[in-house]
């Protein structure tokens, strides 16, 4: 049996073609699927039929450190967003493990929610919400 090794720097995000960097301390980042793959339903006398759901959507929340200078560009690339038309803020999505064989990919998303901002006596995190349409994925281990 081999020793497998993780490393958190290995892991790439880019958000709209913007490698991001300064994470969190702890959990840095997230992503969950908008829908099941499957659903069922089942008839009076029992029998099953199971759905396909194309829906691909998923939400990917990046946690960066407060002082991280990737804020500084997200926060632009949300305001751009907001104030011009047609999807000045989407871009591509890239989640990556170089240390592994992860890889998650999508040719749109963009900034769902700016971050809640909280002041302390210590740094604190802040978390930027990202939707991800037809998201691609591929699980891997390392």
């Amino acid at each position: 049996m081999s020793t497998k090794y993780y490393d958190a720097d290995q892991v790439t995000v880019s958000i709209a073609g913007i490698p991001l960097k300064g994470y969190a301390e702890d959990e840095f980042l997230s992503i969950t699927p908008e829908a099941d793959s499957f659903d069922d339903v089942v008839g009076v006398d029992g029998e099953v039929t199971r759905n396909k759901n194309r829906d691909e959507r998923a939400t990917c929340t990046v946690t960066l450190m407060q002082s991280s200078e990737s804020n500084d560009l997200l926060s632009a690339l949300y305001n751009t967003d907001r104030n011009a038309s047609n999807g000045a803020g989407v871009g591509a999505f890239l989640v990556r493990d170089r240390n592994g064989r992860a890889l998650y990919t999508a040719t749109a998303c963009w900034i769902k929610r700016a971050p809640d901002v909280k002041f302390g006596r210590q740094a604190k995190d802040r978390a930027w919400v990202i939707r991800i349409a037809n998201l691609v994925r591929f699980d891997g281990g390392n």
